[in-house]
């Protein structure tokens, strides 16, 4: 690679694309948004309006063909598409993003990063919510101790949409298997990807899913329990029915308690075409920060800024000078494998034990 800007070519510019990768990528520095593949006229013609340097192809297929020209593709495009477009682009001789999840198995993913191996090119999988800045904040005060031992860790995505949309939303409502559709496999990266990054590889997984609303065809309710072996519980939480949603953390420990309500305004801000390099961008006011304490003394806790950026400034140290990338292909593996004892747990009514041994908690 020379020393000019990183040429990044994104397949995909539904809502992935255009409301996260895209701006993330123009906004960061070294790195160029390239390329963009879309077989949407709509969308083709937005990506001219907001990207008038990328080039726009009609497919992934047509922008693989030259794949010489760019440094690293990202793949945002429906679920079931993630392996081979990834894959494809691989053969193409480039190192890989790919959107969450990265495949509908565990198995799938460590076939992809096998892949990888052998074509000598990096897979990094696109887990930004670790940079939400409601999320940065638990994890300083796991770390700095400010609960005492954590004891059970609740964490939700919940919101009200009794009405599903027209199609479900593009391959999200598609029951077949290797489709990775329904809200387990919408949201559950995000929630598992966290706790996580928190405690490692969990021993122990329970799970509760289902389908709640009329002539929706995959799950839209459901509900995950891990466990650690001499650590924490971590009770998560999704669904499109909850009418009133519950606190986004609640964090229990032998000290203390922190409880947050409210979504990290990141992906709020960035639909609504706000940029990454705007003055105040990821902050939250303090009506909104987070409660430490207990139910007689409690103090506010400034929320963190969300940093999504820092995934592609990561990124693009990674491809430079080989530093580590910002999120490791085996993670997401360990959250497919977190993924898929959930939906064994879930058919079968009995806790699934995941092989290995857990990671002990903090």
């Amino acid at each position: 690679m020379d020393a000019g800007p990183l040429r990044v070519a994104l397949l995909g510019y539904g809502l992935g694309g255009a409301a996260f990768h895209a701006p993330l990528i123009a906004t960061t520095p070294g790195l160029r948004l390239t390329a963009v593949a879309t077989g949407d006229p709509g969308r083709q013609a937005a990506v001219r309006a907001r990207y008038p340097d990328a080039t726009v192809y009609p497919s992934p297929a047509e922008l693989l063909i030259d794949a010489a020209g760019f440094d690293v593709a990202v793949v945002s495009t429906p679920n079931a598409t993630h392996v081979p477009l990834a894959r494809a682009s691989l053969d193409a001789g480039l190192p890989v993003v790919v959107d969450k999840p990265v495949a509908a198995t565990a198995e799938e993913v460590r076939d992809l990063l096998r892949h990888a191996a052998t074509r000598g090119r990096l897979l990094v999988p696109f887990h930004n919510r670790r940079w939400d800045g409601d999320f940065r904040t638990v994890a300083r005060l796991v770390a700095d101790g400010r609960m005492g031992r954590v004891r059970r860790f609740e964490s939700r995505f919940e919101r009200w949409r009794p009405d599903p949309p027209a199609g479900g939303g593009v391959g999200k409502d598609d029951p077949a298997p290797g489709a990775a559709g329904g809200i387990l496999y919408d949201l559950g990266p995000h929630l598992v990807d966290q706790a996580l990054a928190l405690w490692g590889r969990p021993a122990q997984v329970y799970a509760e899913i289902d389908v709640r609303r009329p002539g929706v065809h995959v799950d839209d309710d459901a509900f995950v329990a891990l466990t650690w072996p001499r650590g924490p519980r971590a009770h998560l939480w999704m669904s499109a029915v909850a009418a009133q949603a519950g606190p986004r953390f609640r964090v229990l420990g032998s000290a203390a308690a922190f409880v947050k309500h409210g979504m990290d305004p990141q992906e709020s801000a960035l639909r609504a075409g706000r940029l990454p390099t705007e003055e105040g961008f990821g902050e939250e006011a303090p009506a909104a920060w987070g409660l430490l304490g207990t139910d007689e003394r409690a103090e506010r806790v400034p929320t963190m800024a969300g940093a999504y950026r820092e995934f592609y400034v990561a990124l693009a140290a990674s491809l430079r000078t080989g530093a580590p990338p910002p999120v490791a292909g085996a993670d997401a593996v360990a959250v497919l494998e977190v993924l898929d004892a959930a939906r064994r747990s879930a058919a079968s009514g009995t806790v699934a034990v995941l092989e290995g041994r857990g990671t002990a908690g903090r």
